[in-house]
């Protein structure tokens, strides 16, 4: 296999439809050839930024938890699928905090001018967001997708794609819409195939 391909579950509910749409994503990323591993972010023991800012001059955070092992993958990773349901019209707590903890590398970026993510690998860093809404609002997205184009940002991966869901509510279980699993797989595939080009 070629790249390496990491999701992130924004989700507490390891079998509930934002999951079942990651694991489509990374069955279709799995089946361009890449290497998948999925993280269920609500499940991990760590804490919030304190804003210690011991990044402001180091590689690492000086707090030691189950964030700790996380910074290489994200780091190495080649593709990333974040999945999440919107929660307070943005993204849910742990996911956010997790996303914070990343002031790892954005001290790295932008105070040190040493981007953790080495030259060779920024170019080809795609991220894909898997969102979905009970609400079926115009602008239910709108600040989870800032903050996902953020974050990517922050560890050099592009912005390469999306798959959002309105009207959760109405459809409620994600399984009687087979049009949608065949999409959480197609971009999954897809992603797979633009991080298989990359590393060419």
């Amino acid at each position: 296999m070629g790249g390496k391909v990491i999701g992130l579950l924004g989700s507490p509910l390891p079998e509930g439809n934002t999951a079942i749409l990651l694991d489509r994503a990374l069955q279709g990323a799995a089946d361009a050839g890449c290497e998948t591993e999925k993280i269920v972010v609500p499940f991990l023991d760590f804490e919030p930024c304190m804003e210690i800012f011991f990044c402001r001059d180091h590689e690492t955070c000086q707090m030691e938890d189950e964030m700790t092992p996380l910074y290489p993958k994200i780091r190495d990773l080649d593709g990333l699928i974040v999945a999440s349901p919107v929660m307070t019209m943005g993204i849910p707590g742990k996911l956010k905090s997790l996303m914070d903890r990343c002031q790892v590398f954005f001290m790295a970026k932008y105070m040190r001018r040493e981007a953790l993510v080495p030259k060779e690998k920024r170019k080809a860093r795609n991220g894909l967001y898997i969102g979905i809404s009970g609400m079926n609002l115009p602008t239910v997205f709108d600040g989870a997708k800032m903050t996902v184009a953020a974050f990517f940002d922050v560890i050099d991966c592009r912005y390469w794609g999306e798959l959002l869901i309105r009207d959760m509510d109405t459809i409620r279980d994600i399984r009687t819409r087979p049009d949608l699993l065949e999409a959480a797989y197609r971009k999954g595939k897809e992603l797979g195939a633009s991080v298989q080009a990359g590393l060419r």
